[in-house]
């Protein structure tokens, strides 16, 4: 009896493991570079699954466009706004009847930053949405800390 009830529970749970894996299809990675002096270019790269798109930050009307929020300290200065390296697509999307600015298979998100001496991490949230032909994800809130 013991056997088939961890059966029945890990029959329940592999399928959604699976499908939680499948509903991932946005990876981050974070990456600070130094240039001297307190200064670094943080690197915040989205890897995207095949057939998956995220939003730029001037998305165009309808989905929630990828946005950062660095926490702010008196030892942190960020030095102009967050660029986005990539190959952006722009196209008439007919779900949310705007034309829209997006990326495929990856995008660095580049922010210019200096740190007084000592400092030892920048920590932020971001959020983004990814959707394929078919469908969209709801949007996604990522704490996330740079060591530098």
């Amino acid at each position: 009896m013991k056997k088939l009830f961890i059966l029945v529970i890990a029959l329940f749970a592999i399928p959604a493991l699976v499908n939680a894996q499948i509903l991932n299809p946005v990876h981050w990675n974070y990456s600070a570079k130094s240039m001297g002096n307190g200064q670094y270019i943080l690197h915040l790269t989205a890897n995207i699954d095949p057939g998956w798109h995220v939003y730029a930050q001037d998305a165009g009307e309808g989905p929630v466009p990828t946005s950062f929020k660095f926490d702010k300290s008196v030892e942190t200065d960020f030095v102009g706004k967050v660029r986005e390296v990539g190959k952006e697509r722009k196209e008439f999307d007919k779900n949310f009847n705007s034309v829209l600015k997006f990326y495929e298979n990856k995008v660095d998100f580049v922010q210019y930053v200096k740190v007084k001496a000592g400092t030892k991490s920048v920590k932020g949230s971001l959020e983004y949405m990814v959707c394929d032909n078919h469908q969209c994800l709801p949007p996604k809130d990522i704490d996330f800390s740079i060591n530098l």
